[in-house]
């Protein structure tokens, strides 16, 4: 694809106003090849004539074909702020809890959110809910369905994980046990690192190899956590934006 470049304007004095600081390189032709799974996506809403949003069911619908119906029988309640979610504040939702995985978490294995994803599709989908007389409101599917994008995607996942609002960052200042206090909060942020296995704090009886290696593990630990999931700018809200870099900073 090429552009012819404005004309110059007649007011342009080439004395007064020109001063060249290089050169311009030769024109290289380069063949492009369209991949990923964004411009397969676009090819497979054009071979069928799909929108968008018909586009999303289909897939949603091909996701619940093996649904056991006994994954219900411990479903995680959905209170009514969250089926009232707007999609579009999709940054600000908890996808764990979208998805019925507020307990597990970032212990939830792939199978575990595929699984969750199925039902509640199987639950929300709206065809289903016009079928049985509810108003078809696709919102909470969209939350459904971007939840699912976010946490299937590994870079993505470890985004959302390293901001998770319900990660406790705390430490401990209370008194008593040393091991049993500052135990599980190595435990908590061993989930953050690079290189396994993780050593832990030990205890009274642990050997000075095991105290070295864990000292040494430690003072250079190497964590994959992250904040760019509130880097990337919300075209929606860019207010939102400057201020979660702005109480991000402070912290």
């Amino acid at each position: 694809m090429s552009e012819l470049l404005p004309r110059i304007p007649d007011s342009w004095d080439k004395d007064l106003t020109y001063q060249a600081h290089g050169t311009l390189s030769e024109c290289v032709i380069r063949e492009l090849e369209p991949v990923g799974q964004y411009y397969l996506a676009h090819a497979r809403r054009k071979l069928h004539n799909y929108s968008f949003l018909v586009d999303e069911r289909t897939l949603a619908e091909n996701e619940v074909v093996d649904v056991d119906e006994a994954d219900y029988e411990e479903e995680e309640e959905e209170t009514p702020e969250l089926l009232k979610r707007d999609p579009k504040d999709w940054k600000e939702q908890d996808h764990y809890a979208v998805l019925g995985l507020s307990k597990s978490r970032w212990r939830a294995t792939e199978d575990d959110i595929r699984r969750a994803h199925r039902k509640k599709v199987l639950k929300h989908h709206p065809d289903k809910k016009a079928s049985s007389g509810n108003t078809n409101d696709d919102s909470f599917f969209k939350c459904i369905q971007k939840a699912y994008e976010i946490l299937t995607d590994p870079i993505k996942r470890r985004q959302y994980d390293s901001i998770d609002p319900l990660i406790d960052d705390s430490v401990p200042k209370t008194k008593g046990d040393f091991f049993q206090i500052y135990g599980p909060v190595f435990e908590r942020e061993a989930r953050f690192s690079n290189k396994t296995p993780v050593p832990m704090l030990g205890d009274m009886n642990s050997t000075l190899a095991e105290v070295e290696t864990f000292y040494d593990f430690w003072y250079n630990f190497d964590s994959w956590r992250s904040f760019e999931y509130f880097d990337k700018e919300d075209a929606d809200s860019t207010e939102k934006y400057v201020l979660r870099k702005m109480n991000h900073s402070v912290q």
